[in-house]
């Protein structure tokens, strides 16, 4: 993907964001956050739908935002899978055609330094599951 691109994706889910925002009620809220810089992320699960709040760079919030545009709808199943092709996606810097708009951040692969900043929402999204899972620890705001 080209780095104009990367760039214009990055800026537009960062500046217009289409899942930002606690939901009034939610089944689950998952968190993660980088000490080293201070970014804050917090996922909310409502049945299928996801949304955030993420404070921090650029790179932390289109990351959040495609992740929820992704990973919505699906099953836990087919979110594990999701979670891991985008590791892999961020770590390698090699593109996978099913993850769509989620290639745009394959060159976090050249900076190593801010691969915490694409991955921090993908980890709150797996605790927001596993808080999920647990039977009677459920979040509602």
């Amino acid at each position: 993907m080209s780095e104009e691109l990367y760039q214009s994706i990055v800026l537009e889910r960062s500046r217009s964001p289409h899942f930002s925002g606690r939901p009034a009620v939610f089944d689950a809220l998952g968190q993660s956050e980088n000490r080293m810089c201070g970014d804050k992320v917090s996922v909310f699960l409502k049945g299928v739908y996801l949304r955030h709040e993420a404070q921090g760079c650029a790179i932390l919030a289109a990351s959040a935002e495609l992740m929820c545009e992704a990973a919505t709808g699906k099953t836990v199943g087919e979110i594990a899978i999701l979670c891991d092709k985008f590791e892999h996606l961020v770590k390698t810097g090699q593109e996978i055609p099913e993850l769509g708009e989620l290639n745009a951040l394959a060159g976090i692969a050249q900076y190593p330094s801010r691969l915490r900043c694409a991955t921090l929402p993908w980890s709150a999204l797996r605790d927001a599951i596993a808080r999920a899972g647990r039977a009677g620890d459920t979040a509602n705001g």
